[in-house]
């Protein structure tokens, strides 16, 4: 009979060689930084990294899950480009909002992130060059869209590069982990939306007192022993706190969509999205007008949001996303004839497609 000590001893021997191929993987990887630096070319490859995504997943037999090899991988590639050229990556901050959460899921922990206390700010940072991309979220299931981060999108010249959309799970935590010791409960509005049914059958009486993050409201019930906090597990780990109560959202399917922003567009890749902004002019069947040329080359319309437009009353602006890339002949077509017609338009950015919705976990 196999004993328990042998097998640890082969899982030890194992591990020194997985060790020595992740170095000498490194070690290619920064002989491929120095190719990039001379050829000036941007340390994120997002084709590249998907890749070497779906080529492993084609050899990869068992019992090692999709997740379990995406999760390993993205941290391996994550120390990668740590090696090649440090990815400086803004986020809405303070540390562990669901936006560091959904950094940390696209771009690994090798990188390095830089928490703003606002969704401008964010913009602002990587605007200026103080760090190379941005995490902003644009959208929620439960919530709806994200409106500061629409009207920023609007001005900026930054451009979006990429997507991630976020498994959304909430525990109600606090230092105690007694929900007899609370008084008082800090959460972001929406994630106070999302468990309002919770809260009025569960936690009635208790006030509940709206700030900028979850992850402010974790840092708040982190100082006040009589307060608690909805936010994520992984809020509760980082600030010490204990779950009261876990996966208090009123919905089970609740999934945030971010958008990466940065100062340019990543070539096709055959699985990209298109994000357009656009304004009709004020006459009847202007929107279906505008709308026709995508009908009539088969381009799907997978988002529309409007938007009021500041700067003139009673006018809207269209937040549209199109399946495919800008450099697909018969999108870039359709997106050239748009623009003739209509009062404002502008690309966004086109961006690989993500796969599916990341788990919290």
């Amino acid at each position: 009979m196999i004993d328990k000590k042998s097998v640890r001893q082969q899982i030890d021997a194992t591990d020194e060689k997985l060790l020595a191929l992740v170095n000498e993987r490194l070690q290619l990887a920064k002989t491929i930084g120095e190719i990039k630096s001379r050829e000036e070319l941007a340390t994120l490859d997002p084709k590249r990294e998907q890749e070497v995504l779906d080529h492993l997943r084609r050899f990869n037999t068992g019992p090692l899950t999709e997740d379990g090899l995406r999760n390993i991988f993205r941290e391996i590639i994550s120390a990668a480009r740590q090696v090649q050229r440090p990815l400086s990556v803004a986020f809405l901050g303070p540390e562990a909002t669901f936006t560091h959460l959904a950094a940390i899921k696209k771009f690994g922990r090798s990188t390095l992130f830089k928490p703003l206390p606002t969704i401008p700010e964010v913009f602002i940072s990587v605007e200026k060059g103080n760090q190379h991309l941005g995490v902003v979220p644009i959208e929620n299931s439960t919530e709806g869209v994200v409106n500061e981060t629409l009207d920023q999108f609007v001005d900026t010249k930054l451009q979006v590069c990429g997507e991630i959309y976020l498994e959304i799970s909430h525990d109600l935590i606090s230092r105690s982990g007694q929900a007899q010791d609370i008084e008082i409960i800090y959460t972001h509005p929406h994630a106070h939306g999302q468990c309002r049914q919770w809260l009025q059958r569960h936690l009635p009486q208790i006030p509940v007192l709206e700030v900028s993050s979850t992850g402010l409201a974790a840092q708040k019930a982190a100082h006040n022993p009589n307060s608690a906090a909805i936010a994520s597990g992984f809020a509760a780990s980082l600030y010490e706190l204990r779950v009261v109560e876990s996966r208090i959202e009123d919905h089970r399917e609740n999934a945030t969509h971010f958008f990466i922003m940065g100062p340019y567009t990543p070539g096709a890749t055959g699985a990209d999205k298109t994000s357009i902004i656009f304004a009709v002019n004020d006459a009847p069947g202007a929107l279906y007008t505008m709308l026709r040329p995508l009908a009539d080359r088969g381009i799907n319309m997978t988002r529309i949001v409007s938007r009021p437009m500041k700067t003139v009353a009673w006018r809207y602006l269209f937040f549209v996303d199109l399946d495919g890339h800008r450099e697909e002949p018969a999108l870039g077509d359709c997106l050239r004839e748009m623009e003739a017609m209509s009062a404002f338009f502008k690309i966004l950015g086109s961006f690989p497609r993500a796969e599916a919705v990341e788990k919290i976990s």
